[in-house]
């Protein structure tokens, strides 16, 4: 059985791992902000690859599952998954044009849901629930009235924000983890080991 040290060791490393993934994301976060366009086409590509790795496993699942009473809606569900994929990696520009419009529509009806229920309910969050809407409002007009141009930057905007929120995340999480682990090794650690 290993001692509290050799499990303090593995510990170290392995939240040192993690702040060294939340590094990579970080910087493939930065470099997808400064390369907006490259960002939504790759995060096209990924998406598509996805689709289509999906598809083709659901249409294994549902060959495996051949007498059961769901194994046509299976293979539908895994034909649309494996045709939507191939489109998407054939026509990445056409896929994060849609997709952008769909993400305006969405920020448009979000803020206009939100500014409405902030004025109808005037609940405890009111200024907040309706900065919120009036932002989401904004964002969605932003996006839509440079359509479609901004179909080249706002899908790998996003993309890189999630990267750089995700890596930066992981990176606290790695640092203070590694800061428990030594707090708790000086903490129990006999005394004469110190020494």
């Amino acid at each position: 059985m290993a001692g509290p040290t050799t499990e303090g060791r593995k510990l170290h490393r392995r939240f040192g791992g993690l702040t060294l993934l939340g590094v990579l994301l970080v910087v493939a976060g930065l470099v997808g902000l400064v390369y907006t366009g490259v960002a939504t086409l790759t995060s096209m590509i990924l998406f598509g690859w996805l689709l289509l790795i999906g598809g083709l496993v659901g249409l294994l699942h549902a060959i495996e599952a051949r007498g059961t009473p769901y194994f046509w809606l299976g293979v539908v569900v895994a034909a649309l998954n494996i045709a939507a994929g191939v489109v998407v990696i054939r026509h990445p520009g056409g896929t994060a044009e849609a997709l952008t419009m769909f993400a305006a529509l969405l920020f448009l009806t979000g803020g206009v849901f939100r500014l409405v229920g902030s004025v109808v309910v005037r609940g405890p969050q009111f200024g907040w629930t309706l900065l919120q809407g009036a932002f989401g409002l904004l964002l969605g007009l932003l996006v839509l009235f440079d359509w479609p141009h901004s179909s080249l930057y706002v899908l790998g905007l996003f993309f890189s924000l999630a990267l750089l929120f995700d890596g930066l995340g992981l990176i606290a999480v790695g640092i203070g983890g590694r800061r428990i682990v030594s707090l708790v090794e000086d903490r129990f650690t006999p005394e004469e080991d110190q020494k």
